[in-house]
């Protein structure tokens, strides 16, 4: 799908610094992209960027195919993980004076605002302070004031820090929905279980480089390892572990026994291929399952970085 957005060649120094190494990056149109990186990775710089916070000192932004200009800061909503409310004023007046900085009329802003008060069950919270609410409560004003522009490009950095998990939830079905819509969403978080949930798409930035980019499902066949998890009936365990071990090889750690089945996981050598080992295992027993072990995003993330 083409990209709505597609980072050029990004270079930003702060100083001695490099925040940003020759970045490139390509975010196609409609989807969750998951921009991931340890602290200090060069995420926070690149979404400043972005929203043309500050500017590169070489490359370039385009969203859709024109170069970042202002006109486009209409076409984009950040929610920043430092949220940046004024606690002092009322959530109504305030929305609707961040609504109209991105280019509604007060009439618009304040149908959007009905709209998202009712539907996010807040529509008793107009005439309270920022400071009267909860975190979680100042979260769904700060979500409000993001989207409520309907902007075709969304930045969510870390979007539930603070929920509970009833709320958590109730903004990741919005976060989707925006999405079939036909939004694009940057998702910036270190919770790799919602990447899993959320993200069609990933990048991974470490030490101002990127390393990884592409399609969620491709990466994580990338980094398989040629690992199975089986269980297997059998009335000998202890020779049946042995006949396998002395095959092909087990990780131990993970091996457990119930009743009469084991349940263990392979890793296969090289030129050996799955058909074959569970052609061995039928020989042997009862295949209770078999199924490749893909690894998990974090498993990924906590591999690349470490190599570094």
């Amino acid at each position: 799908m083409k990209p709505i957005l597609e980072v050029k060649n990004v270079v930003k120094q702060y100083g001695d610094y490099t925040a940003l190494n020759n970045v490139s990056l390509q975010v196609p149109k409609g989807s969750i992209y998951g921009l991931l990186g340890p602290n200090g990775a060069g995420k926070t710089s690149l979404i400043r960027i972005i929203n043309q916070i500050t500017m590169p000192d070489s490359g370039e932004v385009l969203l859709d195919g024109e170069k970042l200009n202002s006109k486009h800061i209409a076409q984009i909503g950040y929610m920043p993980e430092e949220r940046g409310l004024y606690k002092s004023m009322k959530v109504g007046e305030q929305a609707l004076y961040l609504a109209q900085l991105k280019g509604l009329s007060k009439k618009e802003a304040k149908d959007q605002l009905d709209y998202w008060f009712e539907k996010l069950e807040i529509k008793g919270w107009w005439n309270k302070k920022i400071q009267e609410l909860s975190k979680g409560m100042a979260q769904k004003i700060q979500f409000v004031v993001t989207v409520l522009h309907q902007p075709k490009l969304l930045i969510f950095d870390e979007p539930f820090s603070g929920f509970d998990p009833v709320n958590a939830n109730l903004i990741k079905d919005e976060i989707l929905g925006l999405r079939d819509k036909g939004a694009t969403i940057i998702f910036s978080t270190h919770r790799m279980e919602s990447v899993e949930e959320l993200c069609d798409d990933i990048a991974l930035i470490h030490q101002s480089n990127k390393l990884i980019e592409g399609k969620l499902h491709d990466v994580k066949k990338q980094y398989r390892t040629n690992t199975f998890e089986v269980g297997i009936a059998t009335d000998n365990q202890a020779q049946l572990l042995s006949d396998i071990n002395g095959r092909y090889k087990t990780l131990p750690a993970n091996f457990k026994t119930l009743d009469e089945e084991l349940k263990l996981q392979v890793s296969l050598p090289d030129g050996t291929t799955s058909k074959e080992l569970l052609n061995y295992l039928l020989q042997k027993g009862d295949v209770t399952y078999f199924v490749e072990k893909i690894p998990s995003v974090n498993d990924i993330f906590i591999q690349t970085v470490s190599k570094r």
